[in-house]
């Protein structure tokens, strides 16, 4: 059995290299994101994530354990992706400034033409930010490539007072969850 994570993300990479996946194939699913408004924020990622997987496996052999992962943020009733500029990111930031909001990550697995899609939420607050705060980061880089414009894993660290649930889905894949998810599968990473 290949393990091949559907995800060009370093940070699902070495969760799923924590997990004890080394020789795992990494694939990204090339097609478009589509995301229907009249969904929940978990329907929204479990939709993402089972089209990611959906198309990496369509090129695989059955066998194969194929992963795939969706992340969003949620605030006051809208959905926070990955900015597309560096004033997107200034002023996802300030939205977030001072607030807490949702973090969704929806995880397709498939296996023997099984597939499972589930999601994970965790809340996040993040403590008043200044405007130079959130200008300094957004020059680092770091958020351009993040939902909801942080890495809580990285200097956007320093913005969160609080996460209540798996700080993992706060990064892009709840391994908890993931963990539970390939047990049904019939596979142990223990």
């Amino acid at each position: 059995m290949t393990v091949v994570l559907a995800s060009g993300s370093p940070r699902r990479k070495q969760l799923m290299e924590m997990l004890g996946f080394k020789n795992m194939e990494i694939i990204p699913a090339k097609g478009e994101e589509v995301v229907n408004p009249e969904l929940t924020p978990g329907e929204i990622v479990e939709s993402l994530a089972a089209a990611k997987a959906e198309e990496v496996a369509a090129d695989r052999p059955k066998e194969d354990l194929i992963i795939a992962a969706d992340t969003i943020v949620w605030l006051d009733g809208k959905v926070l992706g990955k900015p597309h500029t560096e004033e997107n990111a200034v002023n996802m930031l300030r939205s977030l400034s001072g607030k807490c909001h949702e973090v969704y990550t929806g995880v397709t697995v498939i296996k023997d033409g099984i597939k499972l899609s589930e999601h994970e939420v965790s809340k996040v607050c993040f403590r008043e930010l200044a405007e130079s705060e959130i200008e300094a980061y957004v020059k680092t880089g770091e958020p351009m490539d993040k939902a909801g414009a942080y890495g809580a894993q990285g200097r956007g660290a320093l913005f969160v007072k609080g996460i209540e649930g798996d700080f993992f889905n706060v990064m892009g894949l709840p391994v908890c969850r993931l963990g539970e998810m390939l047990k049904k599968q019939g596979v142990s990473i223990l």
